[in-house]
């Protein structure tokens, strides 16, 4: 356990705190502008939706749209950066409000394909090869609107003319049991893991583990990862935390539940997370009401909470834990966590 973790957020990170009931309470911060954030909060690499990478994407042929992604790549190097991912936008889009790759609609499924491929080009050009998937409309607001037996088929299908499109791109499913959908399609990590092996290359198949996603499907993050990385599958994490079986809230990390913090950072630590290059992601969001002028201390605390478990993690009495364990003693290793987390 004496990996080196490197960090990464998404620009949509700095948010102007607007929600579903009230408008933005933060003034809009230009791209450009939320880049020099990064090193200065300790962040070495950038997460990308397809559109935030090429802004207007959609009315620009693919040699512009590859010219600009190759200019953010030589901006990205000039500020010490590089980018994580890439994921495609698909769940803003009219024609996808129905799903895309699963939608009853043929010329949706075929628009969401151009858009994956567009994503993919994006991808390359910026020098990186895994292209994360959040199937948002993927799944049902009623189980007898579509066939889950063909909307699993046209998923495998999807993430087949991936793989076909190009022989080097990684494909990193990042489930979640619900919100905007219903019931989603590919609500866990097994979810995600068993439709890979339908591809025609699971090798290039694996996933991104969100905390507050796994915890919106009643499970423990750090037991997700674990079943992960045990088929070397976890390509990438978002870390964040969540207060409950609710709305995804994609608070700070460790904000709600230090102890399941530490053990996602202790499973992560001592299987090398990080070997093969793989990034800590955050996805965190500042508190609603947080002024402009402090508006990024969500960032810089979560990575200060995964840094300190860090520590704690490393510095524990690995042989009392085990005398715990062979003596079967779980109220004492229980004790002794807390009082580890405590101190």
């Amino acid at each position: 356990m004496a990996g080196t973790f490197r960090f990464t957020f998404g620009p949509w990170n700095i948010h102007e705190g607007a929600d579903v009931f009230g408008p933005p309470v933060r003034k809009t911060i230009e791209f450009e502008k939320k880049l020099e954030f990064y090193k200065k909060l300790g962040f070495d690499g950038v997460q990308f939706h397809d559109d935030d990478a090429v802004p207007e994407l959609e009315g620009k042929t693919a040699g512009q749209i590859i010219k600009e992604a190759e200019e953010l790549k030589n901006r990205l190097g000039d500020m010490g950066l590089t980018a994580e991912f890439v994921a495609p936008r698909l769940w803003e889009d009219p024609r996808t409000i129905d799903g895309g790759y699963t939608s009853n609609d043929p010329a949706c499924r075929k628009y969401a394909m151009e858009r994956t491929k567009i994503s993919i080009d994006i991808t390359k050009a910026l020098g990186i090869d895994l292209l994360v998937l959040w199937l948002a409309r993927e799944g049902t607001y009623i189980r007898e609107a579509k066939d889950s037996v063909v909307a699993t088929e046209r998923l495998v299908e999807a993430i087949n003319s991936m793989l076909d499109y190009d022989n080097d791109i990684r494909i990193c499913v990042e489930p979640k049991p619900n919100e905007p959908m219903d019931h989603a399609y590919i609500p866990t990590t097994g979810h995600a893991l068993a439709l890979g092996m339908l591809t025609t290359d699971p090798d290039r198949v694996g996933v991104n583990i969100e905390s507050a996603h796994a915890i919106l499907a009643g499970l423990d993050p750090s037991d997700e990862m674990g079943f992960a990385l045990a088929h070397d599958k976890l390509w990438t994490v978002h870390l964040n935390d969540q207060n409950g079986l609710k709305f995804d809230q994609d608070k700070a990390f460790g904000s709600v539940d230090l102890r399941r913090a530490f053990n996602q950072v202790r499973i992560l630590d001592k299987h090398d997370y990080g070997k093969n290059g793989e990034w800590v992601g955050l996805d965190v969001k500042a508190m609603r009401t947080q002024k402009d002028e402090v508006a990024t201390k969500h960032l810089s605390n979560s990575k200060e909470v995964f840094d300190r478990l860090l520590e704690i993690s490393r510095g524990i009495d690995e042989s009392f834990m085990q005398n715990c364990i062979d003596d079967r003693d779980y109220e004492e290793l229980d004790l002794y966590i807390m009082k580890t987390l405590l101190a």
